[in-house]
Order: structure tokens, then sequence, then C-alpha cells
């Protein structure tokens, strides 16, 4: 990618809110902005916007920095804090009212809401119609003589138009008439995102200012504050929206939750940053799966898309699946220990199972982490199930019983040291194709005997893990729930 301001390093920004646990799109937003400075040998900061002291909530800087951290989106400088720097934008909003660019306004929550009411019913769009800037200077005075609580608000030209070239959607223009005189400064004394921003951007020499579509429409107003301020603004670069599948804004009704909770919930990092980084980019490729330095080498700002993007949970599970079963069996195994239930890893260590052999055994069959306390819960006893399930389609309880008496007959003469799944496997496999029987039919009771349900992993996976003894008790006991049927 041939960047637009090329005679500066570049650097970038992701800079969050700390009024909740970190979602998708901001965790996506983060990644484009780590993409970006680790192609260009640039920079990325990490700064916590916590000017909104009504919505600010004490362990999400936390869960910020362990959210990155997790995926290994390293910061190069930060985290600052806006809430540290709250003299310099009161300064700044102070300069704007002495150029002229900002204004105070007095106008209380009542007036605004009546004028909100009007334009609505006048079917015109919300905007602040200047009328505390028709106050002298003397009137100004008194009114902060007397205490009266105010905000600082930019002043918008009323006419000419404001443009921009956005690095995603091309030359983007504005009529000043409709934007609105935006607020600066809060009546406590704290900014508005719009004043901390820009200020934060320009001290912190950002070159190039990626974030979500919805703040496009706050662009020009930034402009305008960087003009006012006599500084020169950077590049921007708004992402496209993430969407549901019925094409309205991503919510937690779509599968959409905090960034910990899939970290809890047992996915990889590996398949998050995957799927994040399809989430409005193409990488002009029909590769589907990407490491870290090779989502890094193909990054371009030239391939991220303008309409929005689908968030597709199954395209996930599926990416999570498909990075398990790349995984060497040693380190699924450290990976996913976290995950097994503690009575779970009792039970195996009683038992002396595999867990190495656990896991490599689950891993065609989970597409979480988490998943395989549920499909491997048979290492449990006794198992509860419908006796039905051991029948195959097309068979009948007699003929299920019978095969369940044949696998008991094969199983009790072996040693222990024979009973492995690969001398299992080729034991039965043989017999089966020396007899001319049916796989299904002889194999899906016997599976079931050791599993409990209808999906599972293999069975002779199973019935090395489990051993003679425990392997030849659940065939009893299903043989019993078949007689009682």
């Amino acid at each position: 990618m041939i960047l637009e301001n090329n005679k500066e390093k570049i650097k970038v920004r992701f800079a969050p809110s700390p009024t909740g646990d970190p979602h998708v799109g901001g965790i996506r937003t983060a990644l484009f902005n780590w993409l970006l400075a680790r192609k260009e040998k640039g920079q990325f900061i990490l700064r916590i916007e916590d000017t909104d002291q009504e919505r600010y909530q004490a362990d999400s800087v936390e869960n910020i920095k362990k959210s990155l951290e997790w995926l290994g989106l390293n910061w190069d400088e930060g985290p600052y804090f806006q809430s540290k720097r709250t003299e310099k934008y009161q300064q700044a909003a102070q300069e704007l009212i002495s150029k002229e660019k900002a204004y105070y306004c007095f106008c209380s929550k009542q007036r605004l809401e009546k004028l909100r009411i009007r334009q609505a019913e006048n079917k015109k769009p919300p905007k602040y119609d200047k009328h505390c800037l028709k106050l002298s200077p003397d009137e100004i005075k008194e009114k902060i003589n007397q205490g009266e609580k105010y905000v600082i608000r930019l002043k918008i030209p009323e006419k000419g138009t404001t443009e921009f070239k956005d690095s995603i959607r091309g030359r983007v223009k504005f009529e000043n008439q409709v934007l609105d005189d935006t607020i600066l400064l809060k009546s406590d004394g704290f900014p508005t995102y719009h004043l901390a921003n820009v200020i934060d951007d320009h001290d912190m020499g950002i070159t190039h200012v990626i974030r979500a579509e919805e703040w496009l429409p706050s662009t020009p107003k930034h402009i305008l504050l960087y003009q006012a301020l006599g500084f020169e603004p950077p590049w921007f670069a708004h992402l496209p929206l993430i969407l549901g599948r019925d094409n309205k804004k991503l919510s937690k009704r779509h599968g959409s939750v905090s960034i910990l909770q899939y970290k809890e919930d047992g996915y990889l990092p590996a398949a998050i940053l995957n799927f994040l980084a399809f989430l409005g980019w193409n990488p002009k490729t029909e590769k589907e799966f990407f490491s870290r330095s090779e989502l890094i080498e193909a990054f371009s700002l030239n391939g991220v898309n303008k309409s929005g993007a689908i968030f597709n949970l199954d395209k996930l599970n599926w990416l999570n699946g498909y990075y398990i079963r790349q995984m060497d069996p040693q380190e699924l195994k450290r990976v996913g220990e976290p995950f097994l239930k503690k009575e779970f890893k009792q039970i195996a260590n009683e038992k002396n199972i595999d867990l190495v052999k656990l896991w490599e055994m689950s891993a065609d069959r989970i597409n979480t982490l988490k998943e395989i306390n549920k499909l491997c819960d048979f290492v449990f006893e006794p198992k509860d199930y419908l006796p039905e399930i051991l029948i195959p389609r097309k068979s009948n309880k007699t003929q299920a019983i019978k095969n369940l008496k044949l696998v008991e007959s094969k199983l009790k003469d072996l040693s222990e040291k024979d009973f492995k799944a690969d001398y299992l496997r080729d034991l039965f496999l043989n017999y089966i194709k020396e007899n001319n029987l049916n796989t299904g039919e002889l194999l899906w009771p016997f599976r079931v005997a050791l599993s409990g349900k209808r999906a599972s992993p293999d069975v002779f996976d199973m019935s090395e893990l489990l051993g003679k003894e425990l392997v030849l008790k659940k065939i009893d006991m299903a043989m019993d729930k078949l007689n009682i049927l």
C-alpha cells in the first residue's frame, strides 16, 4: 500500500472508552490499526478516553488491556488517560473562545429538549440554534459571575462546505449548514470526545485515524476544530459497520459478546484475529487462513470495503475448530487444560487417562476448547441415557444386544497390553470384513455404550482411554438397558 502521508513514520492509536468490556467492533478497530502500524514499521498507541465520568467502569481499563494482550496486539506507547489531561483541554477551549472559534452556551436541558421536540415536529434534523452565540460579552460575564452552568460549543461556519479524503471512502464533503455546533467542554469541566481526541491526536503525533464508520458524520467537525486550533489534520479511514445476518447493526442477539467471553468459551487468539481481519477487509486472494505475520504482510487499507461486514458466528466456530485441529497435541493439552472441569480432571487422574490422547482424539469434533467437557464426559460413570439410541437406524433391539455380546466376547480375552486403539481398530475392522458385516450396525451400539450419546469420539480411542475393565462394565450396562426396553 502506498500511504498518502509518507513524509513521517506512521503512528496510529486505539482509543476506547472505559464504559464496558471491549466487544468485536472495538477490537476489530484495534486490530486494523495494529496491522497498519506493524506493516509500515510504525507505532501503535493505546489511549483511554475516560472523560465520560457518568459511564466510567473501573474494571473496564483492565479488561481492555487483557483483551489486547490475549490477542497479542501489543502497544508501543501508553496507556494514556485523557482524565489526566483535563487542564490541557480546558486551556484549548478558552483559546478557541479568544479566537471567536467557540462560545459559551448557558441553555438549560429543558430549553434544549423543547428545541429538539419543535425541530422533530417540523421534520428538521436536531441541531443547536446558536441561541447563546447572540449573547454580549457583558451578558456572558454576568452569567458566569452568577455561577450559571455552561458548556463551550464549537462555532461552525453557517456557509460553505468541509471536505476531506477518507482512505477507504475517497473524497467526502459535508455542507456546513447541516453541522451542529458541537459541545467541546461539558459543564463539569471535562471535554467531550470531539475536543479531547483532536488535541490528543495532534499532541501524540497521530498520522492516521482509523475508526468506525459511526464517527464519519463527526469528522467534518473535527476537521474544522483542527483548523481552528491551527493543527494539521491526520488522514482518516472509517471502517465499515459490522452487521448481523439480518443486516442490522451487530448486537448481543447476533452472538456478539465481550472479547474476553470468547476467551472464556475456548476460542483461540489465532482464530479470533483471522475472523476479525475478514470483517471488512479483503486480501484479494482465495486464502482463508492467515498467521499473524501473514496478516501483517497482506494488510492494506486499500483492501478495506465500504459496505458493512456480516458477523457469522458459524464461520468463527469453523475457523476456531480448524485452528484447534492444527495444534500439536501437547500444546493443545496445555492451552486446553484450564477448560477441563475440576471433576473431569479428578476422574481422569483416578483412571490414569492420558489427557494428551484425550485432546488429540477430540480435536476433530470440537469447535471450542470448552466443548470437550460435553464431548468427553464418557469418562464419568454411570452414564445415563435413553436405551433407544443404542439401536442403529434400520436395526432393532435384538440385533443391538447380539452385536454388543459379540463385541464383549472379542474384548474379554484381550490383555491390557493389546487394549490399544490401533490394535482394536484392526481387530474389529478385519473381523467385519471377513464376516461381511455392516460396520455401522456392529459398532454403533458399542460406541453409544461407551459415550452415552449419538455423537462422540472414535470408539477405539475411547476404549483405549477407558481401559478394559470400564469398557466391559459400560457394555454390560448398555445390554441391561436394552433388556428392560
